[in-house]
């Protein structure tokens, strides 16, 4: 008996309280080291296309004009009509076989409109096969 006293004796208390001493140096060690390779990392450049600066400028052009409310509106030299998204790509693309070579549709869009709106009006000019068609947008200040 007196050996069975002795082991319940020695019996080892649950830890309740996690050593957080540990942790804290890693953490220090990793800011540390965040600190010091910071500045030595160079910020990655992006080449974004430039406004502009096209090559070939087109020799004719028309516009599909997309308003504040959503509406379409195709303009040319000529005249300008209100259009719905399945007549806009039978007039430009009839209108672009009646230009010269290289002629280009130039969709402008009020900075508000929904870009679903622009997405379907481009869609539709590729749909109806129009070979060239731009973004019309504010040149910034340099």
């Amino acid at each position: 008996m007196p050996a069975m006293a002795s082991r319940s004796g020695s019996r080892r208390r649950a830890m309740n309280e996690i050593n957080m001493v540990p942790f804290i140096d890693v953490m220090l060690v990793l800011l540390i080291i965040f600190m010091v390779t910071a500045p030595m990392l160079t910020p990655g450049s992006i080449d974004v296309p430039s406004v502009g600066k096209s090559k070939n400028q087109p020799k004719a052009f028309a516009s599909v004009i997309v308003t504040k409310d959503g509406s379409l509106r195709f303009k040319t030299k000529d005249a300008e009509r209100s259009l719905s998204t399945r007549e806009l790509g039978e007039a430009a693309k009839s209108w672009q076989q009646a230009q010269p070579e290289g002629s280009a549709i130039i969709i402008a869009a009020d900075k508000n409109v929904q870009y679903e709106t622009v997405v379907k009006a481009m869609d539709a000019l590729q749909r109806a096969g129009v070979q060239r068609v731009g973004l019309s947008v504010k040149q910034g200040n340099p």
